[in-house]
């Protein structure tokens, strides 16, 4: 009798130890609030060169409360409403716990004068090349989209030809993707580019070309410090 009832206060006294324990843990428990950020007006704005822009701005919540007075807004003085071209704004706020958040808005400031519409699946050219060394090695039959985003500025998926995500067979994250503009010379000049799976980009000395008549785009996109240069001609 005695040592059950030893046993019992042992139990119970375990039991409390474990109750405690678990109180103590629901008291200590934080709640992190992270900012949600909400972007007012399109995220592709597009601007007429020469016309003035206003920027629609961003709200912010915190565990729904206002917070927008914290938001930090970054490229605004960025923008060159008389240079063609694409520019980003961004949003970002930090809540009290140090936690950051941000979005992005791209203003395409273009010249509403050039109609011209590239957008179309196109196929590679004979004739189209890598040159690295000295050395050329001939590709062709891969595909390039390129769609419109705004008057005269064209999103380019793959500036490369297919060179690394097609033919290497590495896929779309190791394809050059980016922006392009066409002036009213038609010739191309290159406004952004990015490949996602080395996180680099197009080097300095882009030149293309369109050909009305032949519905051709042909361009040498320097690609890396080695350098390679790739000619791709696109039909």
């Amino acid at each position: 009798m005695k040592k059950t009832l030893l046993y019992g206060l042992a139990l119970m006294a375990t039991m409390f130890g474990f109750t405690s324990c678990s109180d103590e843990q629901h008291t200590d428990t934080t709640i992190t609030y992270y900012v949600v950020l909400d972007m007012q007006g399109e995220e592709f704005v597009e601007v007429p060169v020469g016309t003035t822009y206003t920027d629609a701005g961003c709200k912010a919540e915190l565990d729904g409360e206002d917070y927008t007075s914290n938001i930090v807004t970054e490229g605004l003085d960025g923008i060159d409403v008389n240079t063609p071209g694409l520019y980003t704004v961004t949003y970002s706020a930090v809540s009290p716990d140090g936690y950051s958040s941000s979005v992005e808005r791209t203003v395409a400031v273009c010249d509403p004068s050039i109609t011209t519409d590239l957008s179309g699946t196109y196929t590679v050219q004979s004739g189209s090349y890598r040159l690295y060394n000295g050395s050329t090695k001939a590709y062709s039959g891969y595909t390039v989209t390129i769609s419109k985003a705004a008057s005269g500025i064209f999103y380019v998926s793959d500036y490369l030809g297919g060179w690394y995500d097609q033919r290497a067979g590495y896929g779309s994250n190791y394809a050059c993707w980016g922006y392009m503009q066409l002036l009213e010379d038609n010739s191309l000049v290159c406004l952004s580019s990015y490949v996602n799976g080395w996180g680099d980009s197009l080097e300095d000395g882009f030149e293309g070309t369109y050909d009305p008549e032949a519905g051709t785009i042909t361009w040498d996109a320097i690609y890396t410090t080695y350098p390679f240069v790739f000619h791709v001609i696109l039909n």
